[in-house]
C-alpha cells in the first residue's frame, strides 16, 4: 500500500526514534511523528512520504500512552532544544538507556552479555513529577524582533533561525530569566536595536548566560555586531539589579562578531563589568570559566560523569595519561590528582589557556597542556599507560584511532556524547582484537533532550 502527503492515518506508536520522534508502523510503512510516545494511539497527517517510510504529525491523540505527561513548558514543541518534556523522566532514562546499548550493539557489532552495561545514571529531582528542572549552567539566547516590532529572546525552532520567544525556560536556572528581561529594558530604554541576520543590521545577537552552581557567581556576555557596546553604563545597574541579592554578579563581557555567520562567538572579547570570567568548582577543583570556554552544563551530573571516568581510569600514582580534546582541563584535572603526569591536548587555543590558568588555581604541577589537534600533538607526547577521550559530537578523528593502536596503552577511557559515532570508534578500537570493551555507563547530562553521555572502558 502507497501514502501520500496529507493523507490521514490512525496507528499505535511502537517506539522511539533517534531524535526522540515517535516510530509507528501501519501495513509495513514506517512513520515518525514528532511528539509522539510508545503506547500513543494518534490519528496522524503524513508530512512528507518516502517509498518505504514517511514523517507526520499527529492530528489527534486517540489514546495516550501511560508515559505521556504534560511538559511543564509552554513551547517545548516549538522550541528546539527539549524534544522529551512529554515524557515521564523514567521512560525517557529507559529511551536514552537502550538508544546507547543498541547503537554498540547494533553499529559497534559487540555482542550482548560480552561487556558490562550499567543502568543509566539518572538526575535526582524533587519537583512534582520528578522530572528535573533548572540544571542548567549556560544558555545562549539568540535576539531578534517578533512581527510586532518588539525585541524578542529565546531559542531557535528545530532546524530553523525563527526565534521562539521565551520568557523564562524551565531547565535553565530562573536568574536567567531575570538577566534577559533586564538586557531587553537596556535596548528598549536606549534604543538598542536586536541583530537582523538577513539584513547584517542591528547591534545585539545573542546573550550568553552562566552561573557556578557551586559558587553562585554569574557571568553574562553580549555578542555585538559592532565595535563598542553605547551605554554600557546604563546595563550594568540593571544587570546588578536582576542578580545580586540571589547570586553574585561577577563578569559581564562583550564579544564582538560582525560576520555573516551562524557561529555565535567572534574572536574578539573585552570586559565591561568584573572579569572575564567565572569561578565553579566541580568536588574540590576549581575552574576558571570565560565566555569563550567549554564547560559541562549540567553540574550534578558532571560530578557523576567525572567520578566514573576517574573509577574507569583506575590510577594508582605511577601512570602517564593523555587526556585528549581536554578542553579547560576539567577531565584533567581530576586524573592529575592520581596520576603521575597528565598531558592534556585541545585545539582551542584559548581553552588551553584556561587549562593552564586552572592547574595553577588548583596548586596542580603534574599537569601539562598543549594546543592542538589531538592526532598531530599525540605522537609527540611521552607513551602513555592511560587514555582518556572526549571528543566533540563527531567523535574521535581517524588519525588519532590509528595513533591510540599504535601506542595501545593498557586502558582506554571514551566519554561520549554521541552514541553513534561513540559505536563507530569503539568497533575501529576493537578490530583485530587490539582492545575489548569491558564496561558502559551511560549518563543523563541533557534532561528533556534526546542527547545522552555514556562513558566507556576498554583494556588492551
Amino acid at each position: 500500500m502507497s501514502f501520500n502527503k496529507n493523507d490521514e492515518v490512525c496507528l499505535t506508536i511502537e517506539n522511539f526514534g533517534n531524535e526522540g520522534e515517535g516510530i509507528g508502523r501501519i501495513d509495513g510503512y514506517t512513520l515518525f511523528v514528532k511528539g509522539a510516545v510508545p503506547g500513543d494511539k494518534i490519528k496522524a497527517r503524513i508530512l512528507k512520504a518516502n517509498k518505504n517510510y514517511g514523517f507526520a504529525k499527529i492530528e489527534e491523540l486517540l489514546e495516550a500512552s501511560p508515559d505521556r505527561e504534560n511538559p511543564p513548558c509552554p513551547v517545548y514543541d516549538k522550541c528546539g532544544g527539549c524534544s522529551l518534556m512529554h515524557v515521564k523522566y523514567a521512560r525517557e532514562l529507559k529511551y536514552k538507556e537502550d538508544k546507547v546499548r543498541d547503537c554498540i550493539e547494533r553499529i559497534g557489532g559487540f555482542e550482548r552479555g560480552s561487556f558490562i552495561f550499567n543502568q543509566i545514571v539518572g538526575m535526582e529531582n524533587a519537583s512534582p513529577s520528578n522530572r528535573p528542572l533548572r540544571y542548567r549552567n549556560k544558555a545562549q539566547f539568540p535576539v531578534g524582533l517578533n512581527n510586532d516590532g518588539k525585541i524578542i529572546t529565546g531559542f531557535y525552532a528545530s532546524r530553523s533561525h525563527r526565534i521562539t520567544p521565551i520568557t523564562d525556560c524551565p531547565i535553565e536556572a530562573s536568574v536567567t530569566g531575570d538577566i534577559l528581561r533586564a538586557v531587553k529594558k537596556y535596548m528598549a530604554e536606549n534604543n538598542i536595536l536586536a541583530y537582523d541576520e538577513v539584513n547584517h543590521k542591528g547591534l545585539i545577537r545573542h546573550i550568553m548566560t552562566r552561573l557556578g552552581f557551586a559558587t553562585g557567581e554569574v557571568g553574562i556576555c553580549l555578542v555585538i555586531n559592532g565595535d563598542k557596546l553605547p551605554f554600557a553604563d546604563k546595563l550594568i545597574p540593571l544587570l546588578k539589579e536582576a542578580v545580586d541579592g540571589k547570586y553574585n554578579l561577577t563578569s559581564v563581557c562583550v564579544n564582538i562578531n560582525k560576520e555573516k555567520t551562524n557561529v555565535i562567538m567572534g574572536k574578539k572579547l573585552s570586559v565591561i563589568y568584573g572579569r572575564s570570567y567565572i569561578t565553579d568548582k566541580i568536588g574540590d577543583i576549581a575552574f576558571h570559566i570565560s565566555p569563550m570556554s567549554f564547560y559541562q552544563v549540567n553540574h550534578t551530573q558532571t560530578e557523576k560523569l567525572y567520578a566514573k571516568a576517574l573509577e574507569y581510569a583506575a590510577l594508582t600514582g605511577n601512570e602517564t595519561v593523555w587526556d585528549l580534546y581536554c578542553g579547560i582541563g576539567t577531565i584533567s584535572l581530576f586524573l592529575a590528582k592520581k596520576a603521575a603526569k597528565v598531558y592534556g591536548v585541545e585545539i582551542v587555543p584559548e581553552a588551553i589557556e584556561n587549562a593552564k590558568e586552572n592547574a595553577k588555581l588548583n596548586n596542580i604541577v603534574n599537569a601539562e597542556f598543549t594546543a592542538g589537534a589531538a592526532e598531530a600533538v599525540a605522537i609527540h607526547l611521552p607513551k602513555p599507560d592511560v587514555i582518556v577521550v572526549d571528543p566533540p559530537r563527531k567523535g574521535c578523528d581517524g588519525k588519532l584511532i590509528e595513533t591510540i593502536l599504535k601506542y595501545k596503552p593498557n586502558r582506554l577511557v571514551y566519554v561520549s556524547c554521541d552514541p553513534a559515532t561513540l559505536a563507530r570508534d569503539l568497533k575501529l578500537l576493537a578490530a583485530d582484537g587490539a582492545y575489548k570493551l569491558i564496561e558502559v555507563t551511560p549518563v543523563d547530562q541533557f534532561s528533556g533532550s534526546f542527547h545522552v553521555e555514556t562513558v566507556c572502558m576498554m583494556l588492551r
